[in-house]
């Protein structure tokens, strides 16, 4: 478990709070504000409740597949 504070490194808080690795990688994979110009697609909506679906590019055709995880896999 990491310890995370407002306080400064080497100090202990009585009030720090503690997140699991899990809880951190969770943060660290939230999406970042679309910028101008920046679309935004949630995987909701290119899968339509199926486990995946065919995105043709450049004359190729590849397969978006979620995993049980919740994990993305693209293939050619």
């Amino acid at each position: 478990m990491r310890r995370t504070s407002d306080t400064a490194p080497g100090s202990r808080s009585k009030a720090a709070a503690v997140t699991t690795p899990a809880e951190s990688a969770k943060a660290a994979m939230k999406p970042a504000a679309a910028s101008a110009g920046q679309r935004v697609v949630s995987s909701d909506a290119l899968l339509q409740g199926q486990s995946h679906v065919s995105i043709a590019h450049n004359g190729e055709t590849y397969q978006l597949r979620a995993t049980r995880l919740g994990k993305l896999i693209l293939t050619k």
